[in-house]
């Protein structure tokens, strides 16, 4: 297939601009795979089975694809823009990155821009057969010591990425109440001697499609096996706390990735990074867990507009998301009051003059029709979309932080 070229940081403002003016506002985006060494593929994300492992075997099968990211994967011995996503534009392609650096105000809005210098969050599908070590992301404060940010997270489960379950369709959060810190402290101690037994401590809540979950940073979790949309801030920092998932060794390299060094055998340190109360809220679910809200003021004939990611991570409005569904043969106007990255997952139609079309199958570096950016430019001055197909257009698209003036919060949906 032929492969685009690329276009290096120092020469992006010209065709930026071409790309800009061609999309009224809007940018195509390239597929964004990201392996995982420690994860088995779950055969999804519409990746071509002979590229399963296109980054080569002992990088791990790939299990994700990000969304509108200007945030690089943190995997050991990772390709320089593992993680970044690309524009394209007439047979060139420049990282969204350098995009956002040249243009911020126009991309990403210049309070925005103002305050972060980049775009500072991102979305990824990750797709798996088995569940996810039981692992927590550090918080921004202990993040810092290590030179990175903080990672609040949250989940939603497209219907249409889900036709099957796979290994283990359940997700376990937090620690059962009445954990305490000496009971998951010994959990730490036998990570050499197999199974530490981590998962004896938490809870496994059963995954259902079309909903979602916020988890702020420093909640233990090990993510399901339902393929996940995954809105988050711009940050990939982890610590595993689990020795052994489904017969896989998990290293402790892996426990301590953004610990500093000198802590890296200080159990207290460790188990300090938890937001503990969280952790054994015996209400957790009631605090976490996100139906979806038809949000009537975007909804009309034909067309209606949903909040699947929504809520604040201690008291900040940090990303949220949102899932449009237009109609065969219908249309309508998206007027958001920020950027978004958009990705389309039923259908087929156009965003301005963009083609929206939801692949089959994609071949590792192939260019497909169904992501886009739209810039804080086209959100703001509304872009049109219509439905050209026979089945309805379903797209989600996720914000920046405080985008909106107001949205759901937790516990608002009545559950269907």
């Amino acid at each position: 297939m032929a492969t685009s070229q690329v276009v290096t940081s120092d020469n992006v403002a010209a065709v930026l601009e071409r790309a800009l003016d061609a999309g009224s506002g809007l940018l195509r985006l390239t597929p964004t795979w990201v392996p995982r060494s420690f994860l088995h593929p779950g055969k999804r994300i519409r990746l071509a089975p002979q590229d399963w492992y296109a980054f080569g075997a002992h990088r791990g099968g790939i299990d994700e694809r990000w969304f509108a990211s200007t945030t690089e994967a943190a995997n050991e011995g990772r390709t320089p823009d593992e993680g970044l996503s690309y524009v394209t534009f007439e047979g060139q392609r420049f990282l969204l990155r350098d995009a956002v650096s040249e243009a911020g105000s126009r991309l990403i809005g210049q309070k925005l821009f103002d305050r972060y210098g980049r775009w500072p969050v991102y979305s990824k599908f990750f797709d798996n057969m088995g569940p996810i070590p039981l692992h927590m992301h550090q918080g921004f404060d202990d993040a810092k010591l290590v030179g990175q940010e903080g990672k609040p997270e949250s989940y939603y489960f497209p219907p249409q990425y889900n036709n099957v379950d796979n290994n283990f369709a359940y997700t376990f959060f937090g620690l059962e109440p009445g954990t305490t810190k000496a009971q998951l402290r010994r959990c730490l101690e036998d990570w050499d001697k197999g199974d530490n037994g981590i998962l004896d401590l938490s809870k496994a809540y059963r995954l259902k499609r079309g909903t979602g979950w916020l988890v702020p940073p420093g909640i233990l979790h090990a993510p399901g096996s339902l393929c996940t949309y995954e809105p988050q801030w711009g940050s990939d920092v982890f610590g595993m706390f689990q020795s052994l998932v489904e017969g896989r060794e998990v290293p402790w390299s892996l426990c301590v990735k953004d610990v500093p060094p000198e802590k890296h055998q200080d159990l207290d340190f460790i188990i300090g990074q938890l937001d503990w109360e969280q952790n054994v809220d015996t209400h957790f679910k009631a605090h976490h867990y996100l139906e979806p809200i038809v949000d009537t003021s975007r909804s009309g004939e034909g067309y209606t507009d949903r909040w699947i990611v929504y809520g604040t991570v201690d008291g900040q409005q940090l990303f949220s998301a949102k899932e449009l569904t237009v109609e065969p043969g219908a249309k309508c106007t998206l007027q958001d009051p920020g950027a978004s990255g958009w990705i389309t997952v039923q259908g087929r139609g156009r965003m301005g003059p963009l083609e929206l079309q939801t692949p089959v199958m994609i071949r590792f570096g192939e260019e497909t029709s169904d992501e886009v950016f739209i810039t804080h430019e086209a959100a703001t001055a509304g872009v049109e979309i219509e439905n050209t197909g026979t089945e309805p257009l379903v797209g989600l698209r996720y914000f920046g932080p405080d985008t909106h003036e107001s949205l759901p919060q937790v516990g608002d949906a009545t559950p269907q």
